[in-house]
């Protein structure tokens, strides 16, 4: 299947926004997006596979098994490191071109595997969980980026979001990779080193791509930039995309010749851009999809399933569902729209989070069993189900588009660090909260978060499907001029001025 045709069966290619997509784009631009989105399969990985490895690194070293600070060390360094390479990665994109961002952290994220593999000790482990999550930092605001910037905007979405189908891909892989290994002598050792192959092949397949032939077009390499283009559009597109670049690029020059950090918050249109982005990328994490990925094991034993085997099976069922919920996400969200999708994703996780607290709420012990266990299963399963077609891949969609040329990097490394703040703030809260407050009141607690979000998106979040960057840019302008407090105005769509 085409671009063309794929657009067109989806309904994004219609009347007078039908665009002409040329048959040699469909290779090009899905082999960019698919090399691109290894990225998004080493975080997926990493983020799973430590469940599974943790149990033998216990085994392995009495220190670990004996010390639940160091466990919670090993298991969160990877997200401190990521934090890390999210702030940085930004930078380093817009300043040396994604292409040159994505090697690098192909680099670090091998380097962080061998070092894991071959750890003597627990303290050289954590050395390499770090190295691994500044690897997958650098990645998780790069390959999102890369992706929006070489794609026809009729489907950016779609393609964009293909890189969060291989974060739950590789989710779901390492779940299975941690199956394969149990009885394998080394166990942790494969479980963990084995993520090294995925960033050796994208590092081999990146050296044969170009950069992005936006950012070579900002930075003045217009005839390269121009090349990459006339592989991606028919000579009338390109005619059009050519323009709408110069015009960027003027923009860019009336501007300061060093963006700064500090712009993001005194420029208003800026603030009001990255208010939305990072707004999205908190609400993703406290509305708490990592309370499930990392802990549905414990969730189910609470809720009565006291079966380990029952409790890592369902596991890996939750895994699946959330890929193929995400699946579906790549389709909606260029035909229903980011917002709408988000609203709706936000509406069905706040009731499976009330189902889960009433389930625990309803028995005084803590511990379910019978209708109200099955409940809890339900609850979580209609959580997944909710949140992977919309959260999932809404929040990166849109940090992928919103931000002007010149600070697209420079925010989406920004809001993916307060993306991977609010994970470790998460994954490191909800044991203790659930022990202080009740499970109960604790899944009460996120359902208020996610209408708390709901409001944040109806308000804060523009519609952006099937504008292109420069239309994109022109919303917040518009928003900066009628209302400097950022609430919703027509999301309708802006004209080129």
């Amino acid at each position: 299947m085409t671009i063309q045709s794929f657009a067109e069966s989806s309904g994004y290619l219609n009347g007078s926004s039908r665009r002409k997509i040329t048959y040699f784009s469909n290779s090009y631009v899905l082999g960019l997006t698919v090399a691109a989105g290894i990225g998004g399969l080493l975080f997926g990985y990493d983020t799973g596979v430590i469940s599974g490895a943790l149990l033998y690194i216990r085994d392995e070293f009495e220190e670990v098994d004996q010390s639940s600070f160091l466990q919670e060390t090993i298991v969160s360094m990877a997200l401190v490191g990521a934090i890390i390479g999210a702030a940085v990665g930004g930078w380093f994109s817009d300043a040396f071109g994604r292409k040159k961002a994505t090697l690098s952290a192909d680099v670090v994220f091998a380097l962080g595997a061998i070092v894991m593999a071959a750890a003597p000790n627990p303290y050289i482990l954590i050395v390499g969980r770090f190295l691994v999550g500044l690897g997958v930092g650098i990645a998780s605001v790069t390959a999102p980026v890369y992706i929006a910037e070489a794609s026809p905007s009729e489907i950016r979405g779609g393609l964009v979001s293909t890189n969060v189908l291989m974060i739950t891909g590789g989710q779901f892989l390492s779940y299975l990779v941690n199956l394969a290994f149990t009885e394998v002598p080394g166990t942790w050792r494969w479980m963990l080193g084995v993520s090294g192959l995925p960033a050796i092949v994208q590092f081999i397949i990146m050296i044969f791509l170009p950069e992005s032939p936006r950012w070579l077009y900002m930075k003045k390499h217009k005839s390269e930039a121009i090349a990459v283009l006339s592989k991606i559009y028919d000579p009338f597109r390109l005619e059009e995309e050519i323009d709408q670049l110069a015009t960027a690029l003027e923009e860019d020059r009336q501007r300061k010749n060093q963006v700064s950090y500090f712009d993001v918050f005194r420029v208003k249109e800026l603030r009001l851009a990255f208010l939305a982005g990072a707004g999205m990328q908190a609400f993703q994490q406290f509305t708490g999809i990592n309370t499930v990925m990392y802990y549905s094991p414990t969730i189910v034993q609470m809720a009565g399933f006291q079966s380990n085997q029952l409790a890592l099976l369902l596991s890996l069922v939750i895994a699946f569902m959330n890929a193929l919920g995400t699946i579906l996400g790549i389709y909606l969200i260029d035909h229903f729209g980011r917002r709408k999708l988000a609203l709706s994703s936000l509406s069905g996780v706040t009731i499976s989070l009330v189902i889960l607290a009433v389930a625990f709420l309803f028995q005084p012990s803590g511990s379910v069993s019978g209708l109200y266990g099955w409940m809890a299963v339900l609850g979580l399963a209609l959580y997944i189900s909710f949140f992977a077609p919309g959260m999932g891949p809404v929040p990166w969609t849109v940090n992928s588009e919103i931000y002007p040329e010149a600070y697209r990097g420079l925010c989406g490394g920004m809001s993916a660090t307060v993306n991977w703040i609010s994970n470790l703030i998460v994954a490191q809260s909800f044991l203790s909260i659930t022990e202080a407050a009740g499970t109960g009141a604790t899944f009460l607690i996120l359902a208020a978060v996610a209408v708390a979000a709901f409001i944040f998106v109806a308000v804060f979040v523009p519609e952006t499907k099937g504008l292109s960057f420069e239309e994109v840019e022109r919303i917040w302008k518009e928003r900066a001029r009628r209302n400097p407090h950022g609430a919703a105005v027509s999301d309708q769509r802006v004209p080129l001025l």
